[in-house]
């Protein structure tokens, strides 16, 4: 693996963790609110927050770039705050990537609190502790597993990101060549040869990420399964 490969691969990384990040340092408390919520919104809310998952990244990067363009006011304010145009760097992909990853981050949380949260907060309720401690003390470590989750999901998807960043950020080594775009490069230029390599590269990450996901939540949660209280209060168990 060449110095380029080496590149688009930390710049790979480095959007995958800084998205993670964003995303559940935001999205844990968003979570518990929309966990929460029972007005009518509530499915449109949903389906807002599933609509990635569903639209192809070329719609969801056009909408980008016309949101963002410089003569809107949304684009202005971004020139203003940055200091540059949204389009062809590193902190227009970012954005990007924060979007279209926020499903496979969300919807676990909002799951896990929807399952354990009313209940265990009823229990601090009842023994006279606060909410903010018993949110931070007792609710958050009961979702574990699903943090857990919800930060792999985020992760791997991020790593195979493709259309959308080659939409708003183009193809600029160093900057916004992510791993798929440099992938895409190789197949052009006819170098299966490079390409392979990257490609059983971007595989085994990907597998070994996953893996570690069943393999430090397998007795507790599973994807799309969470853990539901058994009503035993002696015991605390949870049962599948």
């Amino acid at each position: 693996m060449n110095l380029p490969d080496f590149t688009a691969l930390l710049l790979t990384f480095k959007l995958a963790l800084i998205t993670v990040v964003v995303l559940l340092v935001l999205g844990i408390p968003f979570a518990w609110v929309i966990s929460r919520y029972k007005g009518a919104l509530k499915p449109f809310i949903e389906a807002v927050i599933a609509l990635p998952l569903v639209l192809p990244p070329t719609v969801l990067g056009f909408y980008l770039l016309i949101a963002f363009s410089p003569n809107s006011t949304l684009g202005s304010l971004w020139i203003t705050m940055v200091g540059d145009q949204f389009v062809f760097n590193f902190a227009g992909i970012l954005i990007g990537s924060i979007i279209y990853s926020t499903p496979f981050v969300l919807q676990p949380l909002i799951a896990a609190f929807e399952q354990q949260g009313e209940q265990t907060l009823q229990t601090t309720k009842t023994l006279g502790i606060p909410l903010f401690k018993g949110v931070l003390i007792f609710l958050l470590p009961s979702i574990k597993p699903a943090i857990i989750t919800a930060a792999t999901l985020g992760f791997a998807h991020t790593l195979g990101e493709f259309g959308l960043i080659l939409m708003i950020g183009g193809n600029i080594p160093g900057e916004t060549q992510v791993v798929s775009i440099a992938l895409f490069n190789y197949v052009e230029m006819l170098d299966y040869e490079s390409a392979h390599m990257l490609a059983g590269t971007l595989l085994l990450i990907s597998f070994i990420t996953l893996s570690l996901l069943y393999k430090f939540n397998k007795h507790n949660f599973r994807i799309g399964r969470f853990p539901v209280s058994s009503g035993n209060s002696k015991t605390g168990r949870y049962e599948k």
